[in-house]
C-alpha cells in the first residue's frame, strides 16, 4: 500500500485549493473541489501521471464546484458528494457565476451520488469516512482518513478562522457545532487541508483559533 499524498492546485480568482489526493505508489487518486481552471488541473494530472477515478465535492459553492461537470466530461469519471442539502446550490452555479462576474463558462452540477453522514468513499487502498458538517453550506461534507490522520475540511475550518456564514444557507451556530462536535473530537493530531489558504492541525485550532475558544 502506497502512502496517501495530496497536491494543491489553486484555482479561479478565489484561489480555492483544488486538491488532488493520490497514492504515491500506483498514482491513482481523486480530485477534490475542482472549482475551475480545468486545463490547469488536467495539466498537473498529466505531468504527474496521476489517474483519477472520481471527483469529490465538499459543498456546492461555485469556487469549489464550478468546474466539476467539465472535468467529469473530460475524464469520464463520476462526481461524488456533497450531501443532498446542497442540491439547490449546485443547481444554481450558473447564476452564482453571473453574480460574481466570472467570465469562465460554468455549468450547473448534478452529482452522480450524494453522500450522507457515515458513508465511506475510497480510491485504491485509501478509505475516507464522510462527515456531514453544515454551517458554511447546508450540505457541506468533510472527508476523513483515520489511517493517515488526515481530513479535507473544505470551508468548514481554516487556520485561525472558520467558514463564512453570510451566504445563502449559512448558519454560524451550526458551523461551530460541526467543528466542535464532529471535527475536534477526531483528535489533536489530525492534519487538515482546507478550501483556501494553509492547512494545519486540529489541536492547534482547538487551542488558538479565536472562533473556537
Amino acid at each position: 500500500m502506497g502512502q496517501l499524498n495530496a497536491g494543491i492546485v489553486p484555482v479561479t480568482p478565489f484561489q480555492q485549493n483544488c486538491t488532488i489526493l493520490f497514492d504515491t505508489d500506483d498514482k491513482t487518486g481523486v480530485v477534490v473541489d475542482p472549482g475551475g481552471d480545468i486545463e490547469q488541473i488536467l495539466r498537473v494530472l498529466d505531468e504527474n501521471k496521476i489517474a483519477v477515478s472520481a471527483i469529490w465535492l465538499t459543498h456546492g459553492h461555485i469556487d469549489h464546484a464550478g468546474g466539476a461537470m467539465d472535468l467529469k466530461d473530460r475524464l469520464g469519471i463520476e462526481i461524488v458528494g456533497p450531501h443532498e442539502d446542497d442540491r439547490p446550490l449546485l443547481a444554481n452555479l450558473e447564476n452564482q457565476a453571473q453574480r460574481f462576474g466570472l467570465t469562465d463558462p460554468v455549468r450547473n452540477c448534478v452529482p452522480d451520488r450524494f453522500l450522507e453522514e457515515g458513508d465511506i468513499v475510497s480510491f485504491g487502498s485509501h478509505t475516507f469516512s464522510v462527515l456531514h458538517c453544515p454551517g458554511h453550506a447546508p450540505g457541506h461534507v468533510v472527508y476523513f482518513n483515520p489511517v493517515a490522520k488526515f481530513a479535507h475540511v473544505g470551508d468548514v475550518l481554516f487556520r485561525g478562522s472558520v467558514g463564512r456564514t453570510d451566504l445563502p444557507g449559512g448558519d454560524h451556530a451550526a458551523l461551530i457545532r460541526s467543528i466542535k462536535e464532529k471535527l475536534l473530537p477526531l483528535g489533536d493530531d489530525i492534519g487538515f487541508i482546507c478550501g483556501h489558504g494553509p492547512g494545519g492541525r486540529f489541536g492547534e485550532e482547538r487551542r488558538t483559533n479565536p472562533f473556537l475558544i
